[in-house]
Parts: C-alpha cells; structure tokens; sequence
C-alpha cells in the first residue's frame, strides 16, 4: 500500500513538471477532454487526475492505447512509453467509472490525445536525381521544371516547413548564376536582375492594353538589357548542359539544428525557336482561296498566346495568326497600293504578359506585270526652233509604269506611230526606242510651213502597249531686228516747269518677226541725253509704239538742251549673226526754257532744341534756301503768334526776342518765308520748330483752386483731409516729389500734416475742440527741384453739420441780394403800375380819339420812368 501511494506521488510530481492539463487544470469530474501530448517523450507521464464520485469507487480505460496509456483505479491517467505522431496523431480512448461490484456508473466518455509534433523526421527528395530542359532565350523567372521533397513531420508546424536553395551549378562562369530556384514550390528557372519576372512590372493592366507596338519593344528591351551577362550567354552552342545540387531544409531553413537532404539536376540547355522568318514573298493578285498560311512562329514552350500588332497602323490590316503560330494573309495583295509590310508576332503567357521581345515580320509584295504605261499628260508639248539643226533634241517623252521598278515590266519602249501633217515629208521626226528622247530626224523646220506638227507615239512593256500624244510646235527665231519709222524726231521746246507723268513724244519701230512673241515685241531706251534720268519711254505692246515721258522735273539750270539718242532691241536674243544697225536708233533734241522760279529751302522742317530760359538775343537756328535764277533771297517770320523769335533777312539766322515759357507751348512752330529779292517776289515756306526744355521756374500750387474739404462737426475724433499739389513745370520720370509742412508754427497744437505720396498730403487735427466753421491752414510746399522752388497756399477746412456724410448748410441771406418778402413786393407793384396806365390810355383813347401823338408820348415817358423800361408803340 505504501509503495502505490509513493507511486502516485512521483506521478503527481511528474505530472506537475510536464504541465499536462485541460484549460490549466489537473483534476476534475470525469467529462469529455482533450489533451496534447509532445511525441518521443521517455518514461511514465501524467496526464490528467479525474475524480469520482459515489457511487464510482474505480475508473476502467479501454480505445486506442496502444499499450501505452493506463489509468488508475483512483483515476490517474498517465502514458507510460514514447508518442509517435507519425505513427498516431491522435488517440481516440474512452474512460469508464466503476462502482464497488465493477459495473458501470458513468460513461464511457470519450477522451482525446493529440500528440503534438516535434522535428524528429528529415526531409527527403522524391528523386535522387533530376533531369529537365530549357529554350534559350525562355523567359526569366518562369519555371522550366520542379523538384520535390517531403517531410513526414507536422507540415503546419516549422518542422515541415521546406526550404528549397541552389547549392551548386556547374559551370558557373563569370561567377554568375544562370538558375534560380522557388524556395517554398522548388520551380527552377532563369535568373534575372530584380526581383519580378513581369517584363511590364509597374505598370496597370489598362496602361499595358494601352501600349503600342513601339512601347511594349522599348519596355522589354529595357527589361531585357537588366539580365545579369550570364543570361544572355545561356547558348546551347556555347554550353548545352548544366548540373545543380539543390538541398532542401526543414524548419524553413532558419533553425541551426533543421535537417535537410539534397539531389541532383541535370539541365539541357536547347536552342531558341522563337525567331522571326526571313523575309517573306508574296506574289500580287493572287488568285488562291484566302486566307493563305505564308508562315509560323513558335514559342519555345507550349500554350503560348499568339497575336499579331500592325507597327503601321493601317486602315486594313491583311494578317492574322492563330493558337498555333500559323501566319497568313486574309487577302490578296497589290504592290502598287502597298509594295511592303512590317508587323510583329507577340507571345504571350496565360496571364497576358510578354513572354519575349516581338519578333518582326517583313513581308515583301513580288510584282507581276499587271499595269501598262501611263502618258505624263494628255498632250506632251515640245518647242523646236525654226532652222534648228538635224539631230538637235527637241525634247523628252517619260511615260511611267506602276509596276516595280528596274524589273522586265517596267522596261518601256517608245515608237512614233503616226506624223500629222505628212508635210514637207514623212519621219521629220525621230524618238530613242528606250529614253524617248525626240530629235530631228530629216532637215530644219520652217513656221511658214507647218507651225505645229502632232505625233502619235507608242509606248510598250513587255504585255501592254499605250498611245501618247505629242505636239511639236515650231518657234519662230528672232533673225529680224526692229527698225524705226524715221531716224530723226526733230526738236520739241518744252517750259522746265512741264508737270511729270506728261508725254511728249511718241515714237515707232516696227519688226518682221512674228507678232507677240518675244522675238517682235520691242523695248526702247534712251541711250544719250539724259544722264539723269528724267525721261522714259513706255511700250505699248500691242502696236510697239513707245511714249516718251517726264520721268523726273526736267531743270534749265542744269540742263537746258538734251540731243536724245533712242535704241530699240527685242527681249529674245538675236540668232547668231544677226547685230543690231544704226536702223534700231533715232535722234531726238529737247530743248528746255527758263520759268521763274520760288526758292527752295534745303529741308521742309528745321528743328532746334533750348532751354525756356534762354537769354533774349539768343541764336536757336538758321535756315537756308535757294533761288534756282540765283536771285538774293530775303527771309521772315510767319505766325510768330507769341513774338518769341526773330530772323534775320539776309542770313536766315533765327534768335529769341522776348522770354519763353514752356509751360505756355513746349513747342514753339512757326512758317520761315523765303522770298526772291527783285523778278517776281515769289516765295516759298518752310517750317521751324523749337522745342524748349523745362526750367524749374513755377513753385508748387494746389492742384485744385478751391478744394471741398470738410470735416463733420463736433468731431467725435481727431479726423483728417487729403489735398493734392502741382505745379506747371515739367514733372519727374516717376512723378511729381512735393514734400510738405505746415506754414506756421502756432499751428502745430492744432494741426499736422504728412506726405502720403509725390503728390499727396493728409491734413490731421490734433483734437476735436474746433469750432463750426471754415479754418485756413497754411502749407508750405516744396517741388524739390532744381533749383528748388518753395510755395504756401492756403488751404480751406469747413467744419460743419454733416447729412448722410455730406456737409450741411441752410440758405442764408446774401449781401446785396433781397429777400422773399422783397422780391414779392416789387412784383406786385410792378404789376398794379403797369395796370393803372394801360388803363389810363385806354379811357384817353375812348374819350379824345383824336389828340396827337404827344400825349401819348407823354404817357409812355411817365411809364419809362416808373419801369425805367424803355416802351414801343406797335
């Protein structure tokens, strides 16, 4: 007995140390519990104490227990050998409570151990060696193959957490890895710098769908060019197989005592069969059923999402692909509305990524001889010279053809078909069979003949043949020269004062070419006499008559007699040995007399520049003019309003005599008149303006003479006026700089002023204690000037009753003025004078019709002196 009771006190102390419980309990009623349990722990451990009640006396233990777990009859649960969680992870058992006879009281109740895993179990590789392959050129970061291991350990618990990494790769040149490796799914792929696979990382679903062609290239380029060297030297030709030792780890490879287990892969490296086609032909027009496979593109893996992108962005774009890379043409094609097209072939993954760069894809159009030649124009026109010699060219004919150039469809050949007219002979003219150039053929032509000859010409490839008109017009040639009607015009006397723009010669010449063309129309110049060129000759172009006219005033002084030479010549150049003669030229004399004339000043406006100040007897200018018949000239003045200038008459010197003021007129114009001393006393005037510069000479004033300033009465706070200032001198670039003070200092308890600006003052009261009525306060103001002038003004300040922030004043009787009352009175006065007399002339005129006009006179007297009006009898 005592040795059981020790027993179940050392499993009472044990189960204390392991910490077996239910909700951190150790004894309780017999009830349904689970409860966990550490694999491989040695030796005897409690579990749990349940306790009975009457009247169970013993506790029975049946259900899985594989000879390890036992109770007591006191009801102590207990193991008594290791767990192993990969041998039973739970252990389903049943507890019974038993009275004294052994028979059932209570239960059974179910009772759950849950062996808890610990890393006692390594992982291990399903293979022991790897075999796999990979496409150059595949994309990095998509998984080529995998390798796998297992762990028997809890794989929700770190100890069945694996770690895959790549150990070793054989070779590694440039100590750069080539592989990479997922560390939780074991994918092995190619490496790439950073950390993402997506050619397009950054950027949204939308923005992607929303790149063209050129974008997307930019961007995987740019991808592309980050792979780390290695990458881009994965070549089958180079090295085409590769060895990796990958280990994988338990315990997520992050606990020192985590086991691990490696394997071997052995990798192909194949060659890259995602590449663009050569350049591909496809005949024009073709008559096969559409649409026409002309190529495939392959990914290097399968399920790869194909699609083509037009790079030009045509209306109709003639190419589609399907799922399996076959490229074909939807159409036929025309190599003369478009002889080539580049577009690209994109692989895509499940997800609509970029799987590679695009590859392009150039097709040419292959001509066939399907157009025939088109004449350069309706009619092709060309120009031969009369007497042109045999063999001379006469021009080009250029037909074209759409089909391809410098092939066998494209080769023309030109053939003249028909001559019209047959006249003076047939083959006048011959064509080079393969440049079309046209040539004289047989002898020089003459206009007189056939002016114009039309030539059907033939022009053929190798299928086709077109007719093409050409005309061939003669050209008359200038072998004729002009000839005037007369060699001598005589003499003309002309008055030099003749207006310009008259005519006063008409001349004639006349050629033997052919009318209105380059070769007969004449032009005329005057070779001699007239230096100056104040003569002209127009041509009439219809006639070739030519009118000579004043170009320019003709001058007696300086010319009193032109001998004229005239030349004609044509605008065409003469043929070769053909000159002009003395029959192309004519002799005319124009002799100018003398006209009285004014004389003329050397400029219209003369200027000059003084200060306003000037000392009076000042020279300020001088004018000159000059009389043609060199007659003495005498000058004045004219609207000299001010009298501010004088003249000298001979010199045309100008002084001032009398002061200026610019203030008055800055600028002083008056008329200089030049007149002719003796002949006809004509004259002539000119203009002269004197612009006088600003002396600071005007002290300051108030801008305005009398200023409404009124401060309201009584004033409930010192308040204050603002007054401007000015004077008549010219002001500062930037204004005017008026500084101000108060005029007196009794003042200065009352009143102070402050400039607010170069024009501006704020007049302020001191107190409020003033009285109703009008205040004048001396200012002084300053214009700071140079020199610098000082002026007071006085100015007004009403105090008074304000309405609605206007000052109020109620009518008051002025001096001199009469009042209401007044006013009345005389009115009526007026009025009952005026009555008593037209009555006493009306009862006059009734009684005494016929006194004289005296008496009436009187009366009206007697009115004049009431009205002091002066009365008219009607």
């Amino acid at each position: 007995m005592m040795q059981a009771q020790l027993r179940c006190l050392c499993l009472l102390i044990l189960h204390l140390a392991t910490g077996y419980s239910h909700e951190g309990k150790f004894s309780g009623p017999l009830q349904p519990m689970t409860f966990s349990v550490f694999e491989g722990q040695q030796g005897s451990q409690v579990i749990f104490q349940f306790k009975a009640s009457p009247p169970a006396m013993t506790f029975k233990l049946t259900g899985e227990t594989d000879g390890i777990f036992q109770i007591q009859p006191d009801g102590l649960l207990y193991h008594n050998g290791a767990l192993d969680r990969e041998t039973r992870a739970v252990h389903k058992l049943q507890v019974s409570a038993l009275n004294a006879q052994g028979a059932t009281v209570q239960g059974p109740v179910p009772i759950t151990i849950e062996v808890k895993d610990i890393n006692d179990n390594r992982p291990t590789f399903l293979q022991l060696k790897y075999e796999g392959s990979v496409r150059q050129n595949s994309r990095p970061g998509k998984p080529f193959m995998y390798v796998n291991a297992t762990d028997l350990d809890d794989p929700a618990t770190p100890n069945g957490q694996l770690v895959y990494e790549i150990v070793i790769q054989l070779p590694k040149i440039n100590n750069v890895m080539y592989f990479q490796i997922n560390n939780k799914t074991g994918g092995i792929s190619l490496t790439r710098h950073g950390k993402s696979s997506d050619v397009l990382t950054g950027l949204s679903e939308s923005e992607k769908r929303d790149l063209d062609l050129c974008q997307l290239w930019r961007h995987f380029l740019f991808s592309f060019l980050l792979l780390p060297i290695g990458a881009l030297e994965l070549d089958p030709t180079k090295n085409s197989n590769y060895n990796l030792v990958v280990s994988v780890k338990d315990m997520g490879g992050q606990n020192e005592n985590s086991f691990s287990d490696s394997t071997s892969v052995d990798i192909m490296v194949k060659e890259n069969i995602w590449k663009a086609p050569e350049l591909l032909e496809i005949v024009e027009n073709s008559t096969d059923p559409h649409p026409l496979k002309i190529t495939q593109v392959q990914w290097n893996e399968p399920g790869a999402k194909y699609s083509l992108v037009d790079k030009e962005k045509l209306p109709r774009f003639p190419f589609t692909i399907d799922q399996e890379g076959n490229i074909y043409v939807t159409q036929p094609l025309d190599r003369e509305e478009k002889d080539s097209y580049v577009f690209y072939a994109v692989a895509k993954d499940e997800n609509g990524e970029l799987l590679s760069i695009p590859l392009q894809i150039g097709v040419k159009v292959k001509d066939i001889n399907d157009n025939p030649p088109t004449c350069p124009s309706a009619v092709t026109v060309f120009e031969v010279q009369e007497n042109e010699n045999i063999g001379s060219n006469i021009g080009t004919l250029t037909a074209h053809d759409r089909d391809e150039e410098n092939t066998a469809s494209t080769v023309l050949a030109y053939k003249i078909v028909d001559q019209i007219p047959a006249f003076p002979k047939e083959g006048l003219f011959l064509v080079q069979a393969y440049t079309g150039v046209f040539q004289l053929a047989k002898q020089s032509l003459k206009k007189q003949d056939t002016p114009q000859y039309n030539l059907t010409v033939q022009v053929s490839d190798k299928d086709f043949n077109t007719l093409c008109q050409v005309e061939i017009h003669v050209i008359d040639i200038n072998d004729q020269i002009p000839i005037f009607e007369k060699s001598d015009y005589g003499n003309l006397t002309l008055a030099e004062d003749t207006a310009v723009g008259s005519t006063i010669l008409t001349i004639q010449a006349t050629d033997a070419d052919e009318p209105l063309t380059g070769s007969s129309k004449i032009l005329y110049r005057i070779t001699q006499g007239d230096s100056e060129g104040r003569l002209g000759i127009d041509t009439d172009p219809q006639t070739n008559a030519g009118y000579v006219i004043i170009k320019k005033p003709l001058d007696f002084e300086t010319v009193a007699v032109h001998n004229l030479v005239f030349q004609t010549e044509n605008p065409e150049p003469l043929v070769h040995g053909v000159n002009y003669n003395s029959s192309s030229s004519a002799t005319f004399k124009l002799i100018v007399t003398n006209v009285n004339e004014a004389p003329q000043f050397t400029q219209n406006i003369y200027q000059a520049k003084v200060r306003e100040d000037v000392a009076i007897g000042t020279k300020v200018g001088n004018v000159t003019a000059k009389d043609p018949e060199n007659l003495d000239i005498s000058y004045s003045l004219k609207n000299n309003k001010r009298g501010w200038l004088k003249i000298d008459p001979v010199t045309g010197e100008i002084f001032t005599m009398a002061p200026m003021d610019r203030e008055a007129e800055s600028v002083y114009r008056v008329q200089v008149v030049a007149t002719e001393v003796g002949g006809s006393s004509l004259s002539s005037v000119a203009t002269f303006h004197l612009a006088l510069s600003d002396v600071n000479d005007n002290p300051p004033r108030l801008a305005t003479d009398h200023p409404h300033l009124f401060l309201c009465h009584p004033l409930q706070a010192p308040g204050s006026v603002i007054f401007e200032a000015t004077d008549d001198d010219q002001q500062f670039f930037r204004g005017p700089r008026f500084t101000f003070s108060l005029g007196s200092k009794v003042l200065e308890n009352d009143w102070e002023v402050k400039r607010i600006n170069g024009s501006h003052a704020k007049l302020s009261t001191k107190h409020t204690n003033f009285e109703e009525r009008v205040y004048s306060v001396p200012i002084h103001i300053s214009d700071g000037g140079e020199p610098e002038l000082k002026g007071t003004v006085s100015l007004p300040v009403t105090f008074c009753k304000c309405v609605e922030g206007s000052c109020f004043r109620p009518a008051g009787h002025q001096s001199g003025m009469p009042t209401v009352g007044m006013a009345v009175g005389i009115l009526l006065t007026t009025f009952l004078v005026i009555g008593i007399i037209l009555a006493v002339v009306f009862i006059r005129i009734k009684k005494n019709e016929g006194k004289d006009n005296v008496e009436i006179a009187q009366t009206l007297s007697f009115y004049e002196l009431v009205t002091n009006e002066p009365k008219q009898l009607d």
